[in-house]
């Protein structure tokens, strides 16, 4: 195996794991900070492969940080509704 070969499968792993950080609607941060963590992934390679995800997908990133936003207002909403309660 060149290391080409091996470099391509690092990414591609790396692309995977993005993708499962994805479906449980992690930020990029929280992304590269589960990958450093758990699989010893650097940030600064988490985030460069991010990035080029960004690039190649750009409608479903625009619809995905749009998504977030909005469940971060609902959970903001609903903590303040619990408090309200509470008082």
């Amino acid at each position: 195996m060149s290391s080409s070969d091996s470099s391509a499968s690092y990414i591609h792993l790396v692309q995977h794991l993005i993708e499962k950080c994805l479906i449980f609607q992690m930020t990029k941060e929280e992304c590269m900070e589960a990958l450093s963590k758990h699989a010893n992934i650097k940030p600064v390679i988490t985030a460069t492969v991010w990035k080029e995800l960004e690039k190649e997908n750009k409608e479903f990133f625009e619809s995905y940080k749009e998504s977030q936003n909005k469940d971060r207002m609902a959970e903001e909403e609903t903590s303040t509704m619990i408090q309200k309660m509470i008082l």
